[in-house]
């Protein structure tokens, strides 16, 4: 269960949300342009772009959740499960598998343009990282400052859809999700009108009725009207600084509090970490479940040169200041 927009206003600011039960020491993670990144199908790559973004860092290679490159393509890899379909390899292919497509996708290309047709020629593969580590069911958003896709594979093939919703979260698959917002679509963030009875006097008695109706649980297809309406109707502030606190405030709206969605088994599925990446500068900004402050990550400030990745642990606990 997760939640990931694409929110262009004075700059392209992707934000996202990780909604599990448990956390896999995922750190935020540069990788520089010399680390030689490994493919299990097809040619490691010597060079490519800067890679920043959350990751499991593994013996091999960092495995992203979600990153930023150096020109500012970004890409978040959601839940899927029960319908992404992965092959087995194929001559005639780019074979990558899941884990792998978006280090290749963030490292050589500049634009959804340019990773459009890439994606033409790649098919995602079933192999998994180790034989103790199964393949995650994922579906991506990927994005720049104008353009927006998914990308699904499914039993028909890898389907690439323009987004213009710019949002994304899990099952169903993306023209189902989309195919929702049209039983929202009279929602508005302006006093309502009365189209109930014209003639009889009704007066609202409270601001923002107009979105009365919008779905307030946590199922995938509810987060994903959520965040588009409060996505497509929010104020972008003046300062840069002011866009990035409503990327966060865009994704509070889709937060799932530990024990609002139970698993069984003393589990929980709640927001381990909500996410804004700067594009155009570089910074990886994050809030986590146990310290709400925003900090970030500057990619400009490491050495993109070097060769080996460059691994940030998340903040721990952020202790309550008493002002008096």
């Amino acid at each position: 269960m997760c939640t990931a927009i694409s929110y262009r206003a004075g700059g392209h600011f992707f934000g996202r949300t990780l909604d599990l039960d448990c956390s896999y020491t995922e750190q935020i993670t540069i990788t520089p342009r010399q680390y030689p990144y490994p493919f299990r199908h097809r040619a490691m790559l010597k060079t490519h772009y800067a890679i920043l973004g959350m990751a499991t860092a593994t013996a091999e290679q960092p495995l992203y959740y979600d990153a930023v490159n150096e020109k500012g393509l970004c890409m978040a890899g959601l839940n899927f499960p029960g319908n992404a379909v992965y092959l087995p390899p194929a001559s005639g292919w780019d074979n990558v598998t899941a884990f792998e497509l978006l280090p290749l996708i963030l490292g050589t290309c500049e634009t959804v343009l340019q990773a459009k047709e890439r994606l033409k020629h790649l098919r995602i593969v079933n192999t998994p990282y180790a034989p103790e580590m199964p393949l995650t069911p994922l579906h991506w958003l990927l994005a720049d400052g104008e353009h927006s896709l998914v990308i699904e594979p499914t039993t028909d093939g890898l389907q690439i859809y323009d987004n213009p919703a710019a949002v994304l979260t899990n099952n169903p698959p993306f023209p189902q999700l989309t195919s929702r917002l049209v039983d929202y679509m009279h929602l508005t963030p302006k006093p309502p009108k009365n189209r109930f009875a014209p003639t009889i006097p009704l007066t609202p008695y409270s601001h923002g009725l107009g979105a009365v109706g919008l779905p307030g649980d946590f199922s995938s297809p509810s987060r994903f009207v959520r965040a588009t309406f409060h996505l497509h109707n929010a104020a972008p502030g003046g300062i840069e600084e002011e866009r990035i606190r409503q990327v966060f405030h865009i994704l509070r709206t889709v937060f799932i509090p530990r024990g609002s969605v139970r698993l069984g088994d003393g589990r929980y599925h709640h927001t381990l970490y909500a996410a804004c990446l700067h594009a155009e500068a570089g910074v990886y900004y994050v809030s986590t479940h146990l310290n709400s402050r925003i900090c970030g990550i500057d990619m400009h400030r490491a050495d993109l040169n070097g060769t080996k990745p460059m691994c940030y642990p998340l903040p721990a606990v952020e202790p309550f200041p008493i002002l008096n």
